[in-house]
């Protein structure tokens, strides 16, 4: 357990460091070929908010190793972008989220092959569920298989009522294994995992609400978007909020989840030693004492 705070210790001081900002880069910025996953930094009063577009509509934004090396370069660069206080991630493609790996390119792997391109998804969602910052999954369409697990390392959950989800693997004599069977009982409980799991059952977007799955649900709109603008809605309540103070209760929630109470406990007590010195907080301070909104810097 001392391991474990050591390591909370040092995020904590990694995270709380003073947030510059971010690099002038395009409002669509491609990466690799440009096509697959998009990168949009909104501007005016939603300035701070970072949209991930997943943007592969003939393979159903499935998983190939390249969409997974492209992707992995996107959260590198956002990553290390202070001035993304909140990630929204979406299908630029309508009616469908992600389909989860793509199993043309997989029939065609061996199977040292397969093996090694799950232990490379695996990462990538880590790598999402790892981001600084908090991260929205905004599902208007079918999330099957890879692409509910790519929700579910997301820390909040949108869907529209009619999208289509399950976690399918056992259809096809595998198992979830890019996080699924670890995320899955954690967000909703042991027993309902393995019976949705076990079954590769699908349900809607309504039936996730019921399940604890997804935080809002929607009815789905003209445009195919629904689920995107709640969860614009939701990053416009984040983005007038302490950047470093979310990012503490971040990390406090994720590694305490992990840990026992006790334990929880002092990690809590790491994470709010770092907004202690921070300008935020006496800017916050400020603000209540001269009864007008904060504005916060990220310092």
């Amino acid at each position: 357990m001392s391991m474990l705070i050591k390591r909370a210790s040092g995020l904590a001081r990694q995270l709380a460091r003073p947030l510059v900002a971010s690099r002038n880069l395009a409002s669509a910025a491609p990466y690799g070929d440009g096509s697959e996953v998009l990168v949009e930094r909104l501007d005016g009063a939603r300035q701070g908010i970072s949209v991930i577009g997943l943007n592969r509509p003939a393979a159903k934004n499935s998983f190939s190793r390249g969409m997974v090396e492209t992707f992995n370069d996107v959260l590198e660069d956002i990553k290390k972008d202070n001035g993304s206080r909140v990630v929204v991630l979406r299908s630029l493609s309508p009616g469908i989220f992600c389909a989860g790996a793509d199993l043309k390119e997989r029939k065609g792997m061996t199977p040292e092959e397969a093996t090694e391109f799950v232990k490379e998804l695996r990462g990538l969602l880590i790598a999402i569920e790892q981001l600084p910052m908090p991260v929205i999954a905004a599902v208007d369409g079918a999330a099957l298989g890879g692409g509910l697990e790519m929700a579910l390392a997301c820390d909040i959950r949108t869907a529209a009522s009619d999208t289509k989800m399950g976690l399918v693997e056992t259809r096809l004599a595998i198992i979830p294994g890019a996080g699924g069977t670890q995320r899955l009982p954690r967000i909703l409980s042991p027993a309902l995992a393995k019976e949705l799991i076990f079954t590769a059952r699908v349900f809607d977007g309504a039936e996730a609400k019921d399940l604890g799955l997804v935080n809002h649900v929607v009815k789905q709109n003209e445009t195919k978007d629904a689920a995107y603008q709640q969860a614009l809605k939701l990053a416009e309540e984040i983005l007038p909020n302490g950047p470093v103070g979310v990012r503490m209760a971040k990390l406090a929630i994720d590694k305490g989840m992990q840990v026992d109470l006790a334990t929880g406990y002092s990690i809590e007590e790491i994470c709010y030693s770092q907004v202690i010195p921070t300008k935020d907080r006496l800017e916050g301070l400020a603000a209540f004492a001269e009864k007008r909104k904060p504005v916060y810097k990220g310092e």
